[in-house]
């Protein structure tokens, strides 16, 4: 496995780890593949509606997420590292090509930039998969804790097995 790119801080990172009973490249191609990602990615009754990936450093991760009341969030980043079937790495601090985003002062109180690490290891049982986000200040950390970070991760992640299980 790919060394960690960062030690995290437990002021600024939050970490999400298990194990789980699928291959690293069934975990993989979960994470890398659209039409797979829309079926598991935002935890029910949330919906993914929409994915396109650019798989390679400086490729587009671009998803769009719909409330159960229909309203739509389309979300844009950059990938920066992609190490296939152990590490991926992407942030919405960057657009696609690195470019960086722009901030408006009308964006929404939820908003928050962070970059994303997910790191899979083989395991006896399957994977360890870790989700290390982190983020740019202790108070985008607490909003995206207090969002439901690890139940929403933990749900979205009991959908990516049993999506990989049965596709």
């Amino acid at each position: 496995m790919a060394p960690p790119i960062h030690q995290p801080d437990p002021q600024l990172d939050l970490v999400f780890e298990r194990i789980v009973d699928v291959s690293p490249e069934l975990v993989w191609a979960a994470w890398t593949t659209p039409e797979h990602l829309k079926h598991w990615f935002t935890p029910a009754p949330w919906k993914t509606i929409d994915c396109e990936i650019d798989l390679r450093p400086g490729g587009l991760f671009r998803t769009v997420m719909c409330s159960p009341e229909g309203q739509e969030f389309p979300n844009v980043g950059c990938y920066l590292e992609v190490i296939p079937n152990e590490k991926l790495v992407w942030t919405n601090a960057l657009r696609p090509g690195y470019r960086p985003i722009i901030q408006s002062p009308e964006k929404n109180s939820g908003d928050f930039v962070f970059t994303a690490v997910i790191a899979l290891e083989p395991h006896e049982q399957g994977t360890k998969y870790t989700a290390l986000v982190i983020h740019g200040n202790q108070e985008d950390c607490k909003k995206h804790e207090d969002m439901g970070f690890y139940d929403g991760w933990g749900k979205a992640l009991d959908q990516l097995v049993a999506h990989m299980k049965h596709p």
